[in-house]
């Protein structure tokens, strides 16, 4: 018998961005019901909203054309 140790390191490295509310500018909740789609005036922009500001018909804008809804 040997007396070898094998030892093998693995390290995962996975940077992740945080999903912004447009609204509120606070981060979402993991299993939050946002929602997520393009700006309705320009088509470039993404909005984000959580489920708060919706709720709350909180005003948004869009950061391309400065476009506000509700």
């Amino acid at each position: 018998m040997s007396n070898y140790v094998l030892r093998e390191e693995i390290k995962l490295h996975e940077t992740a961005t945080m999903v912004i509310c447009t609204s509120c500018r606070k981060p979402f909740t993991p299993g939050e019901h946002g929602v997520e789609f393009v700006c309705p005036n320009c088509g470039k922009a993404v909005i984000r909203r959580c489920k708060r500001c919706r709720q709350l018909a909180v005003e948004y804008e869009c950061p391309n054309c400065g476009f506000r809804g509700p």
